[in-house]
């Protein structure tokens, strides 16, 4: 993320992270103000929990989603996070002005052009 986060996202079938895919519908007004609440989860609580490697947030072009790609070194990091006080107080708050349809991956594959 552009705000200070250290992190770098690295999509490999050699790393062992799981990958959130959590994709957010809103109302096309609604669009900025999730997406400065995600910031703010990532910048003031996420990248501070222990299992934390990166967060990527993402805007539809037509204003009606918004997609966090976020890894974490493994499903129990992810779980524990979701478990920490501070973060459901972020999440209730994304949750309360959109749908989010949540979802963990492992990469099976990867190409690249070189």
């Amino acid at each position: 993320m552009e705000k200070g986060i250290q992190s770098e996202t690295q999509i490999s079938k050699e790393k062992e992270v799981i990958t959130l895919v959590n994709v957010f519908s809103v109302e096309r007004h609604i669009q900025e103000r999730l997406i400065k609440i995600l910031e703010k989860a990532t910048e003031d609580v996420m990248q501070h929990l222990p299992g934390f490697v990166s967060a990527n947030i993402h805007r539809s072009l037509d204003g009606t989603k918004v997609v966090n790609y976020a890894q974490w070194k493994s499903k129990q990091a992810f779980e524990d996070m979701l478990q920490n006080p501070e973060a459901q107080i972020h999440m209730n708050e994304s949750l309360s002005i959109s749908h989010a349809e949540p979802h963990l991956y492992q990469v099976v594959s990867v190409y690249n052009r070189e």
